[in-house]
């Protein structure tokens, strides 16, 4: 028996910690920096398929830039 999972009574024994159930995580967390759940409304998040096309689209301009640039002896 531990002092963990026990506590001492008023007649000198040991009686079980009624709070050993919680989770001890929750204890290491002051409860004034537990950010309340907030929905953004400003924000409308980006479709995936937007994003990839996107970034896809980017890469390939530059691949061209640099093809034009390189094959037009631009950059020597």
């Amino acid at each position: 028996m531990t002092l963990q999972l026990h506590r001492p009574d008023s007649q000198g024994g040991l009686r079980p910690n009624p709070q050993s159930g919680r989770d001890w995580r929750e204890g290491l967390v002051a409860r004034r920096w537990r950010v309340a759940a907030m929905r953004n409304t400003e924000m409308n998040p980006t479709r995936t398929s937007v994003a990839v096309l996107f970034w896809a689209a980017l890469a390939a301009l530059t691949f061209v830039l640099l093809l034009v640039g390189y094959g037009s002896h631009f950059w020597r």
